[in-house]
């Protein structure tokens, strides 16, 4: 199709590029660090272009690549070493910069962001192949058809799947999601 010409795979980058870095987003939570995975998902992609066996949409092909570098990130990752702020700061300074209102209060915030970080974890911890069906459907919005074509299995095995990762998830993460 493209037969390495570099004109057409921008435009495909240009059309593809807002999806592939939401996707990448969904997983990593870090805007910064997904359009990194981003960019190396369409350097991966170009040097791959001969695997590429046009039976399905460019973009879904694309967004596997990135939900894939994404996921193996994720699991790279590192937890953090918070550090306490001196005692000659004022306590709660930082915290009276943020505007009031639901969307800043600083526990919901950080509570939410402590659910997301843990649902990232846990899915780039399941097992292939439910680890690639859930991200494909969750991360990526593929729907169960697009999932079936991009990973060339049929659409009953894909379903299969991804209720399995979803129980699996769900045994990691807790039911209510509470932990």
């Amino acid at each position: 199709m493209l037969g390495g010409d570099r004109d057409a795979f921008r435009l495909l980058v240009d059309r593809e590029s807002g999806a592939v870095v939401r996707a990448c987003h969904r997983v990593l939570g870090d805007l910064a660090e997904a359009e990194d995975v981003a960019q190396e998902a369409f350097v991966i992609a170009y040097r791959s272009l001969a695997t590429w066996r046009s039976d399905g949409p460019f973009g879904a092909w694309l967004a596997r690549i990135a939900v894939r570098l994404a996921l193996r990130q994720a699991k790279q990752r590192r937890a953090v070493a918070w550090i306490r702020p001196s005692r000659d700061a004022e306590p709660d300074a930082h915290l009276r910069a943020i505007p009031a209102g639901r969307a800043s209060d600083p526990e919901g915030v950080a509570l939410h962001e402590e659910r997301s970080q843990t649902l990232r974890r846990a899915v780039a911890g399941l097992g292939e192949p439910y680890r690639e069906v859930v991200a494909l459907r969750f991360f990526a919005e593929r729907s169960l058809d697009e999932i079936a074509m991009i990973t060339s299995r049929p659409i009953g095995t894909v379903k299969t799947q991804l209720h399995r990762g979803l129980l699996r998830l769900r045994d990691r993460v807790g039911e209510g999601g509470d932990r």
